[in-house]
């Protein structure tokens, strides 16, 4: 009974004592503080060697920070209620529909000073998503020392380790995601019932527990799925792919959780795997993690959920599979930060994949009588629950050790220091295969000028880093680092932080891991600084001695370059030069064709040229003399491609009607399309024979065809377009690729870089087919995961071949043959340009 009153009385102590030191400075108010030469001052975060007032703290509680206010808890939110939905999915299930969700937590927060309910985004379709915060009420002072420590642990984590008061007093804060499938239910029911249990409970444990751990829940991640029984979202992505590249608003919406809560531990609740599931992964583990601090706690809270659903009593949770403890390597990795809990590490949690065991979507969700579906909930239910609450227990027990290793996590970052060698044996079954580790370079720089390949795809990459909490800083005067000179504005990664692993994921090559295990679960290589369009440079060693002021957004890029009267010519090199000409094309302006990837616009139109280069970053260029080719408008596709391209072609600006086998079968209409784009969905020998006449007099009248990959490549051989030869490679291989031998309309200006996913290349080239860029020789693979075969599929094989041809076939189509995968996920984003040549020179 004296719990909380101890509490309060060591906390005002603690206010008391860090009243004199100095002001904690936080990322918020970076932007404010003085310029100050890094060769001379002090290291950014640095700050006095005291813990810091909270007068510096109330000073900003005004302002608004997407790190959360000032306010203490509970914060009581009315939610708004969604309608009834009799489809909802979920019903049949006998588990909590959407539309009651809000009525739950309203209900929950009126009864309860623990509940704290609050919308911190909208799904595709516009349905809430929600933050539950269940944890002991905190008066507002008491919230903004909370708010100081978490930033301490970041900013100064020798400071943070140093505090009695942050040891003793500093809330746990715990993340329990549910529902990113959407088809994968109860992990919100889990939640649900886990936070009414703690909102409800009178017994001292919980009480004590609350003082302790602030505990999150995002109770369903992607309601439209949640809603339709799908496993994506209503935009047809998966979202638990979507992590570092944050192509879709649920997937944002979690990576500012993240950043907001900075937890020590993260669940996330899926199914179905027959027995339950719970990480740690297999090998191989992502190499720019601190892995030793994270698998003493992920392997001993996995035993410790494993022992809660045994606790259940059902036969079907007897026991639960660990695959670091259970499975072969790459049968279920850690490798790439494209899952919640992957990500999550880089923001300081031990994150756990949770899999419920028994299945009840898809074809169990049609065929199995609703008696065993909902017997399968409720056990399914329990599970989410039990690994829930053991979770939490885990972070209760070992709050101490948990802050101390984020803390630690974070100060090996500011300090630069090396990953350390992980002994054989550091938890049961530790050996070789497991070990994974990468020597982090002293600082990434992001040049401006003439040595930026695109302006606007650097200023893309910068305020992507930036709304990933990864500390970007802008040269306020010219530079030279690692034999460079750079100019004022370049933008600087210093290393030397405490998020430095998730800056190297997404800004460094990557590996190629073919060799270290036989499979992989997902994908296996990436590269914002190979794949974004943005030229990136690393520097190795040297420390930089720069004039900087940290970055809280890019600097704008568009503008004309060009005399009034001159017409202008813009080249596209990045996705916003596309959509900067479609957008002039979309207002009824001319714009020509000029010489290999550039359009000339005529002076008559420099006021929407000006708004475009405003709107998109871009910059128009002087048009040479005399430089018109024909005539350009937008081209009209019919596209039979995948989710993530049907996104980025819409994006691009381009008009696109989605079309598949069973669409052009119904009868549709193929005269108002200029460019066929084939990639998926679409089989050509499968076309009933009106569909089929259809797609062969758009041939035959000149219609363009871009296509991707073995639908593609089937669709050019079954219609007889280019004579070639299309090579399949290894299925599963993917990856970052190098390439060479970009020339032609498509291929000319296109990044050195490229990204495969079941790749393909041509041989024995027809007359009048034009190789458009070509697998680099020797091993292309830069980082991935490609073996090849008795076939002879791997990278040696596709080395020096043609990656992307384009030809007229002899019916009129002009074609093009991607081998490649350049939509692929929002991955390859500095490839979209080439794409859009590809249909710009097919089409009209």
């Amino acid at each position: 009974m004296f719990v909380r009153p101890v509490r309060r009385l060591l906390v005002l102590l603690a206010l008391l004592l860090i009243l004199p030191a100095l002001a904690l400075p936080v990322q918020a108010d970076d932007a404010d503080r003085p310029h100050r030469e890094r060769a001379n001052g002090p290291e950014r975060n640095a700050v006095a060697a005291t813990d810091p007032p909270p007068r510096a703290l109330a000073a900003a509680a005004g302002e608004s920070h997407r790190h959360g206010d000032w306010r203490g808890y509970p914060r009581r939110t009315e939610l708004r209620v969604f309608p009834e939905d009799p489809a909802d999915k979920s019903i049949k299930l006998g588990l909590t529909p959407y539309h009651a969700i809000a009525p739950e937590l309203n209900e929950l927060q009126a009864r309860s000073d623990r509940v704290s309910a609050e919308v911190i985004g909208q799904s595709t379709l516009g349905r809430d998503i929600y933050l539950v915060t269940v944890t002991a009420p905190e008066r507002p002072f008491e919230t903004r020392l909370q708010r100081h420590w978490r930033e301490l642990i970041e900013n100064n984590p020798r400071l943070a380790a140093r505090s009695p008061w942050l040891r003793h007093a500093y809330k746990a804060p715990v993340w329990i995601n549910a529902n990113i499938h959407g088809d994968e239910w109860e992990g919100t029911d889990g939640a649900l019932r886990v936070i009414e249990d703690l909102a409800t409970s009178s017994d001292h444990a919980t009480r004590r527990l609350l003082e302790r751990t602030r505990i999150y829940f995002t109770v369903t991640n992607n309601p439209d799925g949640r809603v339709a029984g799908t496993r994506t979202n209503a935009a047809g992505f998966d979202i638990n792919r979507d992590h570092i590249t944050g192509t879709q608003p649920e997937s944002r919406a979690m990576r500012d959780v993240a950043i907001r809560t900075q937890p020590l531990l993260m669940l996330d609740e899926h199914g179905y795997t027959g027995t339950t599931l719970i990480e740690p992964g297999t090998p191989p583990h992502g190499q720019n993690y601190e892995y030793d601090l994270y698998i003493k706690h992920a392997y001993a809270n996995a035993l410790g959920m494993e022992k809660a659903i045994g606790e259940l009593g059902h036969p079907e949770t007897a026991r639960a599979d660990i695959p670091f403890r259970d499975y072969a390597p790459g049968d279920w990795d850690d490798w790439p930060p494209i899952f919640t809990p992957m990500y999550a590490i880089y923001h300081g949690a031990v994150g756990h994949t949770v899999e419920i065991p028994l299945r009840v979507n898809r074809d169990a969700y049609e065929e199995l009588p609703v008696e065993e579906l909902r017997r399968r909930s409720s056990i399914n239910t329990d599970v989410a629950a039990a690994t829930i609450r053991a979770g939490v227990e885990y972070a209760e027990t070992n709050r101490g050790d948990l802050v101390a290793d984020q803390i630690e996590q974070f100060r090996r970052g500011h300090a630069g220091e090396s990953q350390p060698e992980i002994p054989d044996g550091f938890v049961p079954g530790f050996g070789p295969e497991d070990r994974y580790s990468v020597e982090f370079p002293r600082a990434y720089v992001i040049p401006a000028g003439s040595g930026q390949r695109s302006a606007p795809a650097a200023a893309r990459l910068v305020n992507h880093l930036v709304a990933n909490d990864i500390r970007v800083e802008r040269a306020q005067r010219p530079f030279r680092l690692a034999g460079k000179r750079y100019p004022a504005g370049s933008y600087l990664v210093d290393m030397h932080q405490a998020k430095r692993g998730l800056a190297n994921v997404m800004l460094g090559a990557g590996k190629d891991i073919s060799a270290d295990v036989p499979r992989m679960y997902d994908i296996s290589g990436w590269s914002h600084r190979l794949l974004w369009g943005a030229s990136v440079h690393v520097v190795a060693e040297e420390k930089p001695r720069v004039w900087t002021k940290p970055v809280s957004a890019a600097a704008p890029t568009g503008g004309i370059d060009a005399a009034p009267g001159r017409d202008l010519a813009l080249s596209l090199t990045d996705g916003a030069d596309v959509r900067a000409l479609n957008y002039l094309l979309g207002k009824g302006l001319e714009a020509y064709r000029g010489r290999e990837g550039t359009v000339i616009i005529p002076a008559a139109a420099r006021v929407a040229a000006r708004e475009a280069a405003e709107e998109f970053g871009v910059r128009f260029r002087a048009a040479p003399a005399g430089e018109r080719g024909p005539l350009l408008r937008t081209p009209v596709l019919a596209a039979a491609v995948a989710a993530d391209e049907l996104a980025v072609l819409r994006e691009l600006g381009f008009q696109v009607r989605p079309v598949s086998t069973e669409v052009l079968d119904g009868g549709f209409d193929l005269s108002g399309v200029d460019t066929l784009f084939v990639s998926a969905g679409l089989d050509y020998r499968r076309l009933n024979e009106r569909a089929k006449a259809e797609v062969d007099g758009f041939l035959a009248a000149g219609g363009g065809v871009v296509a991707r990959g073995s639908t593609g490549a089937a669709f050019n051989e079954a219609a007889g377009l280019l004579a070639v030869r299309a090579v399949a490679g290894t299925g599963s291989a993917n990856g970052v690729v190098a390439m060479t031998g970009s020339a032609g309309p498509v291929g000319s200006g296109s990044p050195a870089h490229s990204f495969v996913y079941s790749p393909y290349w041509f041989t024995d080239l027809g007359a009048g087919v034009r190789v458009e860029q070509r697998y680099a020789e020797g091993d292309p693979l830069v980082a991935g995961h490609w073996l090849g075969s008795d076939q002879g599929r791997g990278p040696e094989q596709a080395a020096g071949s043609a990656a992307v041809v384009s030809g007229t076939a002899e019916g009129g189509a002009r074609t093009v043959l991607f081998g490649t995968e350049p939509l692929f996920r929002g991955h390859p984003k500095g490839l979209y340009a080439q794409v859009a040549r590809a249909v710009f020179w097919a089409g009209p």
